[in-house]
């Protein structure tokens, strides 16, 4: 967590589970054990990218890295929340959020399950996480639906899993600044590490698909980082919201022919047009697409996010072609709402670690530093650009 916010890195602790971690470690900070205790993983999107707030299709899986929150009742008042990786104690309570930006999750969350009737009494929360921060790995809302598990264990709240996503949600719009879909918070509720989770944002309707056959998943961290409250995102999503306007429709998710745009002025024929093709992509490779094919469609994506969406920078659209030259490489795309982050490559299973050495290498001779998040690197071969290396360029 970093109480300067998303677009901060956090120190981690190399190898650290925060699953078996994070209840040694709330005894250690609050002097008793915790009485309950939730986790969430931080999550990749293969394909399907600002569609989900256009009432579209996604196609996220999640990461091996998770967010764990552990929670006790407090002497109060109000409430503790302690960062394990900044070694950081926030305290609060409902009627005004605290200044540091992690907790500012928490208090989102608190404060949406109050609104909805629940009585909560004071708490001590301890957070833990390996998700990378800053990267477009979904690591809000892992933290957000972490402690609402956490919540939902130590309270009894017969909330389910779709639940606690809409009230992560919430939480971020209202308390975050970010006008975020529900993809994020859907898949680190629901999704696993072995399957894409296909989603319909609309209906929520959801099926979970295999990865493509001969496929395996490698994400690159550009070193770029981004705080999508004061990024672009807010406003790509105000104009699809104008674009819908005015094509007379609820969402750009009613609109099936890319030609219906064009009728639009820039930049909203754009930011539709890719609206439009990317739900068209994420239909097609969650028809059973194989593995060159989805290469192909993510390739397709990344260019309508660079030229269409205007979302791209130019190292991560260095760091992806290099991905895209490789011969073990289907296909790559920036992942996540983009303005810096991470890239997600589609490899032949095995060549993961090579690939990331031949694309880091090269990315670094160009001038930048990246880091390889997923799959994570033997703890013997980290070191600068490795995965434990949390802001591979100390000047951005």
């Amino acid at each position: 967590m970093s109480a300067g916010g998303p677009g901060h890195r956090a120190p981690s602790r190399p190898g650290a589970d925060p699953v078996a971690e994070g209840p040694r470690g709330f005894a250690a900070v609050f002097g008793r054990p915790p009485e309950a205790g939730g986790d969430a993983p931080g999550r990749v999107n293969l394909l399907g990218e600002h569609t989900d707030y256009n009432d579209g299709y996604v196609l996220p899986t999640a990461i091996p890295q998770r967010t764990r929150v552990d929670v006790a009742r407090g002497a109060g008042p109000g409430f503790r929340v302690h960062a394990a990786e900044y070694r950081d104690t926030a305290s609060f309570d409902l009627a005004a959020p605290p200044a540091e930006h992690h907790a500012r999750y928490v208090h989102g969350c608190l404060r949406e399950l109050a609104d909805g009737g629940v009585v909560l009494p004071p708490l001590d929360l301890h957070l833990h996480s390996t998700v990378p921060i800053g990267v477009g790995l979904s690591s809000s809302a892992a933290l957000e639906v972490a402690t609402l598990r956490a919540l939902r264990a130590l309270l009894g709240l017969a909330l389910d899993d779709v639940e606690i996503a809409r009230l992560a949600q919430r939480a971020e719009i209202a308390y975050a600044g970010v006008q975020c879909g529900i993809m994020d918070p859907m898949a680190s509720s629901l999704a696993d590490t072995d399957h894409m989770l296909f989603l319909d944002t609309r209906s929520l309707e959801r099926t979970l698909l295999p990865l493509p056959r001969g496929g395996a998943v490698l994400v690159l961290d550009s070193g770029i980082a981004r705080r999508l409250a004061d990024s672009g995102y807010n406003r790509r999503r105000d104009e699809c919201r104008e674009a819908a306007r005015r094509l007379g429709v609820a969402s750009l998710r009613e609109i099936d022919d890319p030609a219906a745009v064009e009728s639009l002025p820039d930049p909203l024929r754009a930011r539709a047009r890719h609206v439009v093709t990317e739900n068209a992509r994420v239909l097609e490779a969650a028809g059973g697409a194989d593995a060159a094919r989805f290469g192909a469609l993510m390739d397709a994506s990344h260019a309508s996010l660079r030229d269409d969406y205007a979302v791209s920078t130019p190292e991560l659209d260095a760091l992806v072609a290099l991905l895209q030259a490789h011969p073990d490489v289907h296909g790559a795309r920036l992942t996540g709402a983009g303005f810096g982050g991470a890239c997600v490559a589609l490899c032949v299973p095995g060549r993961e670690g090579a690939v990331a050495a031949s694309a880091l290498a090269a990315y670094r001779a160009l001038g930048h530093a990246g880091t390889q998040r997923v799959p994570e690197p033997d703890p013997a071969d980290r070191g600068p650009g490795g995965a434990d290396d949390p802001c591979p360029d100390p000047g951005r």
